[in-house]
């Protein structure tokens, strides 16, 4: 049973703090790790999809944990644990599976988690409120655990696209942590399309390495505008704040794979 609870309501003192601002971005110290996990995945893509999974489970552990606590659920050990089985599930089928098999085989252990999702709602006890924050909160972490399996499949296609992807997402994230008065998204995406340029020619991608790039930019912006939502707690910050932008650039990196190469 996926037994989640909304998180009790703040303090008086972060009461206070909720009337000033309602977003409140991950920060610098978040960046420095979404720099090191990005990292990371530049330096094992292009050695094979294998060299590459460990990494991308650290990025799925992350995902799951972050997205029940970005909602307000805790404890949510069940549903999170219930995610980050999905990842895996999705991540040990496209391994299995041919290249041009690769979407069909994430659809359906996407597929067959959602059924098994509604199926240990059903023993929730919970009022019907709780039920559906519970239902959603774990189909929305189960997609997004699942959608972060991109990365193997972009890898399958280009291990440099998901390597120059990824530094797209590091540039990206630690321009826009500094928050530079009026024009840090600018400078965010500038920078990911930088980074692009300088990678293009220790890769094959040629050109197409800054579109891959400016992708994992634009992404990196995307998954740090949800993970600023809702204010959000330092645990938040320290697993969605450092693992939404890259799990939002994977189905971007895969479809320019697709596209491109």
């Amino acid at each position: 049973m996926v037994n989640v609870r909304p998180e009790a309501d703040p303090q008086p003192v972060a009461g206070r703090h909720r009337a000033r601002s309602p977003i409140i971005s991950p920060g610098i110290q978040p960046a420095l790790l979404t720099v090191a996990l990005a990292a990371l995945f530049a330096a094992t893509a292009p050695l094979g999809r294998w060299a590459l999974l460990p990494a991308l489970v650290v990025l799925q552990a992350l995902t799951a944990a972050g997205w029940f606590r970005l909602n307000g659920m805790w404890p949510a050990r069940q549903g999170i644990a219930l995610a980050f089985a999905g990842g895996l599930a999705a991540d040990a089928a496209l391994l299995a599976v041919d290249e041009d098999r690769q979407p069909e085989a994430l659809i359906a252990v996407l597929g067959v988690w959602f059924l098994l999702v509604l199926v240990l709602q059903l023993r929730h006890r919970g009022s019907a409120d709780e039920r559906l924050d519970s239902l959603t909160a774990t189909a929305a972490a189960t997609l997004l655990t699942g959608v972060a399996t991109g990365h193997l499949a972009t890898a399958s296609v280009s291990g440099s696209a998901v390597a120059v992807t990824a530094c797209g997402v590091a540039a990206a994230t630690w321009f826009a942590a500094l928050k530079v008065p009026f024009v840090w998204p600018v400078l965010a995406l500038g920078a990911a399309a930088a980074a692009g340029a300088i990678a293009e020619p220790l890769t094959d991608l040629g050109p197409d390495a800054i579109a891959f790039a400016a992708a994992g930019g634009v992404a990196a912006l995307v998954g740090l505008r949800v993970a600023s939502y809702d204010f959000p707690s330092r645990f938040v910050h320290f697993t969605a704040g450092v693992a939404l932008p890259l799990s939002a650039a994977a189905p971007a990196g895969y479809l320019l794979a697709l596209a491109l190469l």
